[in-house]
């Protein structure tokens, strides 16, 4: 009868365990059950690709129906307003008059965050009503210093069309009344696609 060496059994076993967690090490975070890798194909996904957007975003403070309200008032004297948040539904129109056609509404809201300056902390959906866009939306999220003449904000997504966008938007005030507060907003939207 053949001898079967003691340490068979062991080396069985340190060799089914050094498997065991060759395995996990190749195979990595594929072992969880609420993830996996996917290829882009399978959502539709093709060519990314950049637009360009031009609108004007509308602030209305003043008048029966305005677009833009306060739902937070400062809780200071300061001169910038520090703490002061607004609710907005502003319309955003193909040219600088509130009579161009409506091609969307800028829904969010903007915060004062700076006690120095007008610093605004904007957070707001571009949601558009037009063409192929209708349905879609952009998502800036960013600091706006209001007196500075051109404005740079983050596009850090999106829905429908704009679904992993990505870029920037540059905001250059056109018009502003001082009296009422009301102001009209050029943006260029670049964004990155599908």
């Amino acid at each position: 009868m053949a001898r079967v060496p003691i340490f068979a059994p062991k080396f069985m076993i340190i060799l089914s365990l050094i498997f065991s967690f060759s395995t996990i090490l190749v195979n990595g975070d594929q072992d969880h059950e609420f993830v996996r890798s996917m290829d882009r194909k399978l959502l539709g996904l093709k060519k990314e690709k950049l637009s360009h957007f031009k609108v004007y975003w509308h602030d209305i403070l003043t008048g029966p129906n305005p677009s833009s309200i306060q739902v937070v008032p400062p809780l200071n004297t300061s001169i910038t307003a520090f703490g002061l948040v607004r609710m907005i539904d502003n319309p955003l129109t193909l040219g600088p008059e509130m009579s161009s056609r409506l091609v969307g509404k800028a829904q969010g809201f903007y915060a004062q965050a700076s006690q120095q300056d007008l610093g605004l902390l904007m957070a707001m959906n571009l949601a558009f009503i037009e063409g192929k866009y209708n349905g879609s939306t952009i998502t800036v999220l960013g600091r706006n210093e209001v007196f500075s003449t051109v404005r740079e904000m983050p596009v850090i997504g999106g829905s429908g069309l704009f679904r992993f966008a990505r870029g920037y938007v540059q905001a250059r005030t056109h018009m502003v009344d001082l009296k009422t507060g009301d102001a009209t907003v050029e943006y260029n939207v670049y964004v990155f696609h599908y």
